[in-house]
């Protein structure tokens, strides 16, 4: 039935005033009347959405579009009239666009319908097939999704229309309001959680010791892309092998179709024998399972691809890189002199980097007896204040220019104000003095140099007053360059005859060894060649001030870097060889480019924490194909081989180079105790870009699982080393299965700690460096050398910054290799840590955990004292010191840091350096 609703029209005022003619509207339930001066128009209801409405002074204009078309504009009706007449024509259209939704309900249901239907199949297929509803299932299903739906929902008459059907259509429309990856999710932990109860006897079985939860999670998951975060003696290896089995076991992947990439020959040799052991007696074809190195695995590419296996130079394969590079610098030390004069100079004087501005006083390497001060040790055999002056002096020694070091100002100065005047280096030859301002390009100095601009002022004041000859640096002069080409010019000047001489015989530090240079060069042609970064790229990245603010450093590293790679891509092609980056890239190539088909389904990598870019890529290629499966497996934390081009960004932005994943961790360790895990995890994620994980042991924990020693001489190194693993064989009392000790050094040369000769049998030790020891464990490991020297631990060298030029990623956070390499340290043991240290020589490693874990010290004879960390630098350890009003406590840093303290109670021994603590226990609060 058609009900009028209501005639509008004009009022007559709006008629007079407008002029417009007389007209009216009349609404219908489902159509329009309008009449225009005695001609009647009809039309649908819903045509007048297309009306028009402008509201003016008083009344308002019509614009309404006409059945026969075109439009008809009519005025004079109310403002008000109008809207609601707009609120009519909406009401009305609603309505009939509602009966409709209504009257196709059924057939607007159907693609609803359809698409639950097919994902629910197509769930239980892919489980059954695959055991995973993948990220690239997820993302299928939820394309294939009908879309509209939402807009009908968001009617209520269609909802309470909706409401009244039948229980599966209304579980249909739920279905698919909710998100597909959120249901996914759901059916998968449903999916996991009833697998590892069904497969328990397996999960028990397949290896020596029965899975924990963590790791069945794990082997279950086969989503498209898994990161395992693995912690130390969490059991990644048994994980990955109990998933190759598991795998096998359902139907997921044929045998031949599993690949497991490893770093070396023998990590890959484990694979396969603990494949084979574990699987074969479960009637599984491990023996098809492939298993190899990413270097045997590339080669193999290559040659199908190609149908030419390419060689990897001799020198490479049998670990002879970094002689061959020697001699490669050696060669062209012998032709070029320019290369001869920048890599001595390098080596000499420019081998470490300066820290950032304002920190050049921090983490001294030496202490000066006679001071009694620490500070940086030159080579002409000072101890002085800062880096910047360090490097200086050393410029200076390489150059054979005398000097001394804080000469007394021959003026005397001393007064109320001042101490008497010691400028930082006299130049006896010349009469000249040389001032090293810390001072920025714009010639101010850190904040907390309070005072330091009236310093430089007096003291240039001094010189033009007694006409004494004044030369002066900065330390933005050291970043440009500028003062070395200042003092160059201004020496010569002055009648000095520079002699620069890299044999020189050096009575304090010893410069850095030509191999251990090699070493940067050879891990920076590696990171440059895996990020496939040009000469002029990385240029381009020093310009921008990518590896810090020493440009002319990097410059000159960058200058003898071109020429190495040039001399070792020559070597290669004489050789007829490839390199193993080379390698790699050409591999990735053969793959990307379609000419080699990878036949594996499901990719495992063990140690991913150490994967090279170039690695990276490789493995990315394998993965194009749908349905292919990457399970990767590694500890951010223990990525300590950035010199052979493993890069952490690869790892810890996982996503940004394998697209969306799963992250899982193994945070159960069966190694160390909780203690031991809670302090090492706390240090090492300290640095921000490290994941972050729980670590929990399985173990009992122990009352001490760190014990600091200090020794205030080097020579009593070994004496402590020796003591404390008699302590530790007394400990076990009578002899039986004897206990493993490591004597874990920084460097090989640490060997010589310990005694020849030990002949308990209750104990074993073993020398093996820090990066060695990677994957290996002892009862109790001791470190016997944590200091802050050059070669200390941290070490000063090997973190080098100039490497973040070929590591586009990078890590830039200090000492951030070191950390993770003593974290890696500290997780060897199953018991307990003893770390040696040297007075005045403290590692900030030492200084970090006494103070984060209120540790004691002990010295060598085993006294209890309260020494502890500065609590204002957080860097020196407070000292007993005598004053004119008797004795306190003061920052060993001092004058860098002025902290002191009266001292309470507890009067310290007079010893110069106070030691503290039992063993590692937590040091009462005072």
């Amino acid at each position: 039935m058609i009900v009028q609703l209501k005639i509008w029209g004009p009022s007559a005022l709006g008629r007079l005033f407008t002029r417009s003619p007389d007209w009216k509207l009349k609404l219908f339930t489902e159509g329009y009347e309008l009449i225009v001066s005695s001609k009647a128009y009809q039309g649908n209801l819903v045509d007048l959405e297309r009306l028009q409405i402008t509201a003016g002074t008083f009344w308002a204009t019509l614009n309404i579009p006409l059945p026969v078309g075109g439009a008809a504009s009519l005025d004079g009706i109310p403002n008000a009239e109008a809207k609601m007449l707009a609120q009519a024509v909406a009401l009305a259209v609603r309505k009939i666009r509602v009966a409709e939704l209504i009257k196709n309900f059924e057939e607007s249901m159907q693609p609803v319908l359809r698409w639950v239907s097919g994902v629910r199949g197509a769930c239980k297929a892919q489980l059954n097939s695959k055991g995973w509803l993948t990220q690239e299932f997820k993302d299928a299903q939820s394309n294939l999704k009908p879309q509209g739906l939402a807009e009908l929902l968001s009617v209520p008459e269609f909802v309470k229309h909706l409401d009244a059907q039948s229980q599966p259509l209304k579980d249909a429309v739920s279905l698919w309001k909710k998100k597909f990856g959120e249901v996914a999710d759901g059916i998968n932990e449903k999916h996991l959680a009833r697998e590892i109860q069904e497969f328990k006897s397996f999960f028990e079985q397949v290896e020596k010791s029965p899975l924990t939860e963590e790791q069945a999670k794990a082997v279950v998951c086969f989503d498209n892309r898994v990161l395992l975060v693995a912690s130390a003696g969490s059991g990644k290896t048994s994980t990955m092998v109990a998933k190759a089995g598991y795998a096998l076991k359902k139907g997921y992947f044929d045998a031949d179709k599993i690949l497991l990439l490893a770093f070396n020959k023998d990590a890959a040799a484990e694979l396969r024998e603990r494949i084979k052991v574990r699987l074969e007696p479960l009637g599984l074809p491990a023996d098809r399972v492939v298993a190899k190195t990413f270097h045997a695995f590339g080669l193999d590419v290559i040659g199908a691809a190609t149908g030419k296996r390419p060689s990897v130079a001799s020198w490479l394969e049998s670990g002879q890189d970094l002689e061959v590079l020697l001699e490669l610098v050696d060669d062209l030390k012998d032709r070029d002199v320019a290369f001869r004069t920048n890599w001595d100079l390098f080596r000499v004087v420019f081998g470490q980097d300066l820290p950032k501005f304002g920190k050049e006083h921090e983490s001294p390497d030496s202490w000066d007896r006679e001071r009694k001060t620490e500070g940086f040790w030159t080579l002409n055999g000072e101890v002085v204040k800062s880096r910047g002056e360090q490097l200086i002096a050393n410029w200076l020694f390489y150059n054979g220019v005398q000097y001394q070091y804080e000469a007394a100002y021959p003026v005397e100065t001393a007064n109320a104000q001042h101490r008497q005047y010691k400028p930082d280096f006299y130049l006896p030859d010349i009469d000249a003095y040389l001032e090293h301002w810390g001072v920025d390009r714009s010639g101010e100095p850190p904040p907390e140099f309070k005072g330091y601009k009236e310093e430089m002022a007096w003291k240039r004041k001094l010189h033009a007053e007694h006409g004494t000859t004044l030369l002066e640096t900065t330390m933005a002069d050291l970043w440009s360059g500028k003062a070395f080409r200042y003092l160059t010019e201004e020496l010569t000047r002055l009648g000095v005859t520079l002699d620069p001489n890299p044999d020189r015989p050096a009575k304090g530090r010893k410069p850095i060894e030509n191999p251990r240079l090699a070493r940067t060069f050879r891990a920076f042609l590696t990171h440059a060649k895996s990020n496939r970064l040009s000469v002029t790229a990385l240029r381009q990245r020093l310009d921008a001030g990518v590896a810090g603010q020493f440009h002319f450093r990097h410059q000159i590293f960058l200058e003898l870097f071109e020429k190495v790679w040039a001399a070792w891509e020559e070597k290669l092609k004489a050789d007829r060889c490839i390199d193993f980056e080379d390698m790699l890239g050409l591999a990735a190539n053969c793959v990307e480019s379609g000419q080699w088909q990878s036949p594996y389904e499901l990719v495992m990598v063990d140690e991913f924490q150490d994967v090279s870019q170039s690695r990276a890529r490789l493995v990315a290629s394998l993965l194009k194909a749908p349905g292919r499966c990457l399970f990767a497996v590694g500890d951010d934390w223990q990525s300590i081989n950035r010199f052979a081009g493993s890069d952490l960004d690869v790892m810890t932005d996982f996503e940004a180079k394998f697209g969306s994943a799963v992250t899982l961790k193994l945070e159960t360790t069966f190694r160390c105790p909780q203690s031991l895990c809670d302090i090492s995890s706390s240090f090492v994620q300290k640095n921000p870009k490290q994941l972050r994980k729980r670590v929990r042991s399985a173990k009992p924990d122990v009352e001490q699982p760190v014990r600091i020693i200090r020794v205030d001489d080097e020579t009593k190194i070994q004496a402590a080393v020796a003591k404390r693993i008699q302590e530790l064989a007394n400990e076990y009392g009578a002899p039986g299965k004897p206990r493993r000790i490591y004597v874990l050094g920084r460097y090989r040369k640490e060997r010589e700690y310990l005694s020849i000769g030990i002949a308990d049998s209750r104990v074993q030790v073993e020398f093996v460096t820090a990066h060695s020891s990677k994957g290996l464990e002892a009862d109790h490991v001791i470190v016997p050398r944590m200091t802050s020297e050059t070669l200390g631990f941290p070490s000063r060298i090997e973190d080098d910054p100039v490497l973040q030029l070929a590591m586009p990623g990078g890590d830039s956070f200090e000492d951030a290799e070191e950390r993770r390499l003593f974290y890696v340290a500290l997780t060897r043991a199953r018991t307990s840590v003893t770390l040696i240290t040297l007075a005045h020589k403290e590692s900030s490693f030492i200084a970090e955990l006494v103070k984060d874990n209120q540790l004691e010290v002990l010295n060598l004879d085993g006294e209890d004292d309260s020494s502890r960390v500065c609590s204002v630098c957080g860097k020196g350890f407070m000292v007993q010191r005598t004053g004119p009003y008797g004795q306190f406590l003061g920052c060993s840093r001092f004058p860098k840091c002025r902290h002191k303290e009266k001292i309470h109670l507890t009067v310290l021994p007079t010893h110069e350096y106070p030691a503290t603590g039992k063993g590692a226990k937590r040091r009462p609060a005072r």
